[in-house]
């Protein structure tokens, strides 16, 4: 049952099963989604390959450094919500999609591989010894109401 009364069956014919079966116009969809965020947009660079056989996309774009900051976001957001929406329009298509990011010294996981991220992260503090010039450490009396 729809929720739309007026609709009864969903409009499917001959055309939508066409363009389910085209590749997505990737490189629009990215220059689409990812001009707001900068400040030439002429900078942007985007490549995109398809392999038929293997049903695969690679993406690979390229910008400014100096936009870096807007189009990652705080945390990752805004790169994480072009990745979601070009990975929904690949799905539909029967596709899988890698979006590769070049240009910038600093990409973290999206141009490097793991071990590589690893790697470039500083090393974790080190501990305090126990006993020898510390000292005894006070002892913590539980609280009772």
């Amino acid at each position: 049952m729809f929720l739309n009364r007026s609709v009864q069956n969903p409009h499917h014919n001959e055309n939508t099963q066409f363009l389910l079966t085209t590749n997505p116009n990737y490189v629009g969809l990215v220059k689409f989604l990812m001009q707001p965020f900068l400040e030439s947009p002429k900078t942007l660079s985007v490549d995109c390959e398809i392999s038929h056989t293997l049903k695969k996309a690679w993406i690979r774009i390229a910008f400014d450094s100096e936009d870096k900051g807007k189009v990652f976001g705080r945390g990752g957001r805004n790169i994480q919500a072009i990745r979601t929406v070009i990975a929904a329009a690949a799905e539909l298509a029967g596709q899988s999609v890698y979006l590769d990011i070049y240009g910038s010294s600093a990409m973290g996981r999206d141009g490097m591989s793991f071990d590589e991220d690893r790697e470039e992260r500083p090393p974790l503090p080190k501990t305090r010894e126990r006993g020898g010039n510390n000292g005894p450490r006070p002892i913590a009396k539980p609280r009772f109401r």
